[in-house]
Parts: structure tokens; sequence; C-alpha cells
């Protein structure tokens, strides 16, 4: 467990912290993956019964970022594939670069494939020293 402080705003601190990817948070990956489809190469609808037999498999390569307990965010990595996500309550806040920095320490070979119109994940990554290193291309 790693375990930071986040102030407020209001100069009130709270306790941030990753975790493991327990049972417990599959469903907040699930959902919080869903609700921003988006932002992710495959968007479709991840239904649960999918969603638990690709975390009995990949679990241990993800880790869940609580603030307060609660949880906030996933990060994790499939064949060293990043995927990031941080509930839009907390976006903007740091909470993602919280994540990658710590991810980074247990898996360091790990990369990021991002979307071109996804800037603030080509942001992010940029900021924890991440260079674009190749292009690629996909018939739509």
């Amino acid at each position: 467990m790693v375990v930071d402080n986040e102030e407020n705003g209001f100069g009130v601190f709270k306790l941030m912290e990753i975790v493991p990817c327990a049972s417990e948070y599959w469903e907040f990956v699930r959902t919080l993956r869903n609700e921003l489809s988006d932002g992710f190469f495959c968007q479709e609808e991840i239904l649960a019964g999918v969603h638990r037999g690709f975390m009995v498999k990949h679990y241990n390569n993800y880790r869940i970022c609580l603030i307060d307990k609660e949880p906030a965010g996933f990060i994790g990595h499939v064949k060293l594939d990043i995927r990031v996500a941080t509930h839009p309550d907390h976006q903007g806040k740091g909470i993602a670069k919280f994540m990658l920095q710590k991810f980074m320490k247990d898996f360091p070979a790990a990369t990021a494939q991002v979307k071109k119109e996804n800037e603030a994940s080509f942001k992010l990554f940029e900021s924890c020293g991440f260079k674009v290193s190749h292009y690629g291309l996909k018939k739509c």
C-alpha cells in the first residue's frame, strides 16, 4: 500500500492510497470504464460476466486509488499496455498522475497507447516522462 496526502482546496488533507485491485473493487472498475469509454480504444459496454472473467486473469496487474477509503480511480495493464481512469468527481486533482507514478515503480516496462484526440491522457503521460515513440493507424 502506498499512502500520500492530497489537499482538497480548503487546506484539509485527505488520505490517498494505492491498493491492490481486490474483487470488492471489480465492479467499480467496470462501471468507471464503461462511464469513461470514450477515452479507451474499445468503446463497447463491458458486461458484468465478461468483466469478471477479465479480472480473474488480470487483477494482479491492477491497482485502485482510494481517497479516504473510497475508490477514486484505477490503473492497470494488460500485456504492459496501461489502462487508467479517474472518477469524474476527482478529475483534475492529480490523482491519475499519483497513480501512474506509483504504478510505474511496480511495472517499469509498461507503456501507453493513447488515442490522438485524448489530450488529457497525452498530458498525463508526458508529465510523467513518457515520450511519443510511434504512431498507429486503424481503418475505421
